[in-house]
């Protein structure tokens, strides 16, 4: 991302606005001239009758001024607006671009950061930084240009002066600049720690963690505030420097002109408007160390919202990729690896589903039962091996035909600040319609605890659906996946929270999608007991493979697992019989 290209882009407006700027800095170099005449033709002349034409061209020039800097304010408001907007949006589509893989590397706290505080610190810098340090620049060239037209020997004051104050600018920058990137980090790590904590509140309150996490806020709180003291202290350090020099200037000019009119090399009116023009190049140079500070501040920001700019995605979509609109639903699984940093998560697992037909997965947490999904939907690519989807390598479609022909109810439930009707919707108003919605909640087993609700359909749920049970999130994301309607269903432990007998009404809606082909991640028994075929993975690797009679018939794994769940139950009632 390159700050100039949206420079360029705008070019036509920052034109407008420096041309108002260059008028009105220009109206400001003739108040000392009329000045001059003044006190040269007014009071040592003794002509007293171009006073009020002077005065009146003061008041001209005053309200040409006011006209010219309001144009020039709203023109560089405009634009940084315009920028920063294209900046943050383009940085957030390219966010969203990226890969799942990018997101297990980086923390939220930080992409919030890069995505408000830096954006914010870029617009300044084409905005009202930007726009200072252009008019510094106009306003210390315009000025020297007319203190030397008045008189070049005075003009050597603020020559000799100026670089002085630059070098001091450039030092302190320097000493800024790192800490300025530390600032920014500790900022990132500040805003994770408290979007982490308000997050998992419950989490927090249910193992009492609140003095835990407040030490652990502090420390960052504290960190964040010794920086910003660094920072302070660097300010400081400098800030006086600036401030003497700046007062010194204006008395130096006074005394060394009040020599020259003494000498008759020039006029009392001469030596007014040269102290006004000392005056019109102390605030530039008062300004330079903040200048420099944001400007240093605003670089730092463009290289670390740069930084995620070249990150690319690792899944991305062919170019010629082969069009799908409507997928039958048959799946292929066929010699499938997936490892990740050298650690193998799935080995050689190979299966089919025809369409319309069922599979169960099961096995221990850490089996792989999520990455079968994840490599499906092309969160991540196989390491080896080949996925079809109709066919058709899953790779050579694009991901959003890939993505479109399937639903998935993910096991860490998400919901969003919206209304249950919106989240069911998931944005889609024009696809899926109220009777959609209708249907697929009451298939979710979710109608009647909606209905209860004050707003019904139209209530907010809250973030991540906070003020409602694990279950009825987990029938509201159900409901969600039921009503995009697509040829391929999967379900990643996403009925754990339900009792049974919800469960089981679920299950049998679900069987009832005939044209539907579906995925069920489990590890209850009950939810993949119906499957047409059950594949059990242990350590990455199918274990195990059949329906639910012939697997119990192998007294496996996957019988080890029944008689731990329904045992007691078998052995209660055999005792009773």
């Amino acid at each position: 991302m390159k700050i100039s290209s949206y420079i360029k882009k705008y070019w036509y407006l920052y034109t407008i606005a420096i041309v108002c700027m260059i008028t009105s800095v220009g109206l400001d170099m003739l108040s000392p001239r009329i000045l001059k005449h003044i006190i040269d033709d007014v009071i040592v002349g003794g002509k007293v009758n171009l006073l009020t034409r002077f005065l009146v061209i003061i008041l001209i020039i005053g309200a040409g001024r006011a006209i010219f800097n309001y144009l020039k304010e709203l023109l560089f408001d405009s634009v940084s607006s315009k920028i920063g907007a294209d900046v943050r949006r383009k940085l957030f589509n390219h966010v969203q671009s990226l890969s799942l893989d990018y997101f297990d590397k980086n923390n939220t706290g930080e992409l919030m950061s890069r995505l408000k505080d830096d954006v914010d610190k870029v617009w300044s810098g084409v905005g009202f930084i930007g726009m200072l340090v252009i008019e510094v620049v106009i306003q210390v060239v315009l000025v020297l240009y007319s203190m030397f037209s008045l008189s070049p020997l005075l003009t050597l004051i603020p020559l000799i002066v100026m670089p002085i104050v630059a070098f001091i600018a450039i030092k302190m920058e320097k000493k800024l600049d790192n800490v300025y990137e530390e600032i920014s980090e500790e900022n990132a790590k500040l805003n994770l720690v408290a979007q982490e904590n308000l997050a998992g509140v419950r989490t927090v309150k249910a193992f009492a963690r609140e003095k835990f996490e407040i030490t652990k806020f502090l420390s960052h709180n504290k960190r964040y505030y010794d920086l910003n003291m660094r920072q302070s202290k660097i300010l400081i350090k400098y800030n006086p420097y600036f401030q003497f020099i700046t007062r010194l200037l204006p008395v130096t000019v006074i005394v060394a002109g009040g020599f020259l009119v003494i000498r008759n090399d020039i006029t009392l009116g001469t030596l007014g408007a040269f102290a006004e023009y000392a005056n019109n190049i102390v605030w530039p140079m008062e300004l330079i160390g903040w200048l420099f500070n944001d400007l240093a501040s605003a670089a730092a920001s463009t290289k670390r919202i740069n930084k995620i700019m070249k990150e690319q995605p690792t899944v991305v979509s062919k170019e010629d990729a082969i069009p799908l609109d409507k997928a039958s639903g048959e799946i292929t699984f066929e010699n499938v690896s997936f490892t990740v940093n050298e650690t193998p998560i799935l080995k050689n697992v190979s299966f089919h589903i025809n369409p319309g037909k069922t599979l169960g997965i099961m096995g221990a947490t850490g089996s792989g039962k999520t990455s079968v999904i994840n490599l499906l939907q092309r969160f991540y690519e196989t390491t080896e091996g080949t996925i079809k989807l109709d066919g058709i390598n899953v790779k050579d479609l694009s991901l959003k035909d890939l993505r479109k022909n399937m639903s998935l109810v993910m096991q860490d439930v998400f919901l969003f600040s919206d209304t249950v009707n919106e989240n069911v919707k998931m944005g889609k108003r024009s696809l899926i319609t109220e009777q959609d919605v209708l249907n697929s909640i009451e298939k979710a087993q979710a109608a009647e605890f909606i209905e209860k609700m004050d707003e019904k359909y139209d209530t907010v749920i809250g973030e991540r659906g906070v003020g409602l049970s694990g279950g009825q999130k987990q029938r509201i994301s159900i409901a969600r996946a039921l009503s995009k309607d697509t040829p391929v269903l999967i379900l990643d432990d996403s009925t754990s929270a339900l009792d049974m007998e919800t469960e089981h009404l679920i299950q049998k809606n679900l069987n009832e999608l005939s044209d539907t082909t579906k995925i069920i991640i489990a590890h209850r028994i009950s939810a993949v007991r119906n499957a047409d075929e059950i594949i059990f993975l242990e350590n990455g690797s199918i274990a195990e493979r059949g329906t639910h009679e012939s697997l119990l018939e192998k007294k496996g794994l996957y019988y080890d697992t029944f008689m731990a769940q329904y045992g007691e139950y078998l052995e209660a009632t055999s005792v009773a019989v």
